[in-house]
């Protein structure tokens, strides 16, 4: 680490403390050059994700509008905050352990009525109809149909 005062590269650690979340190291250093103190903070480099839309569109994920989402298919129904949150970080690790940069809308798509179904079905049916662009209520039986299966 490059000391910011007279730019030698020789220090020493004095004390490394992890923050309260678990998310960066502070690190209090003390330059060998000219004895002055500093301090540095090390995070991880998180990979940045980006959605291609239907439209063929890119933009970032964003684990809030994941959660939204999911938060309006299970308005007024006996679903906890900290279940959708749980899901919402669930789906997040898995699409970044798949180690690409981009990923597809209807992949995202899936693995949210993945978590749904098993949470509730009534918002797993009021996501789908959403995300399926149902037309009419034929759509709707079909799916219907396909969870009673199950």
């Amino acid at each position: 680490m490059r000391c910011p005062f007279c730019g030698s590269i020789e220090d020493k650690v004095l004390d490394s403390r992890e923050s309260p979340d678990g998310t960066f190291i502070r690190r209090r250093r003390e330059c060998k050059g000219c004895g002055r103190r500093f301090t540095t903070f090390e995070q991880i480099e998180q990979q940045e994700l980006f959605v291609i839309k239907r439209s063929g569109a890119r933009e970032p994920f964003d684990r809030a509008k994941l959660l939204k989402g999911m938060q309006i298919a299970c308005t007024g129904r006996p679903v906890s905050i900290e279940d959708l949150d749980s899901a919402a970080s669930e789906i997040e690790r898995m699409l970044l352990n798949r180690l690409e940069r981009e990923v597809a809308s209807h992949i995202i798509g899936d693995m949210v009525m993945e978590k749904l179904k098993v949470m509730d079905q009534v918002a797993y049916v009021r996501f789908a109809s959403v995300y399926r662009q149902f037309e009419d209520a034929t759509q709707f039986r079909e799916l219907l149909r396909n969870l009673r299966k199950r």
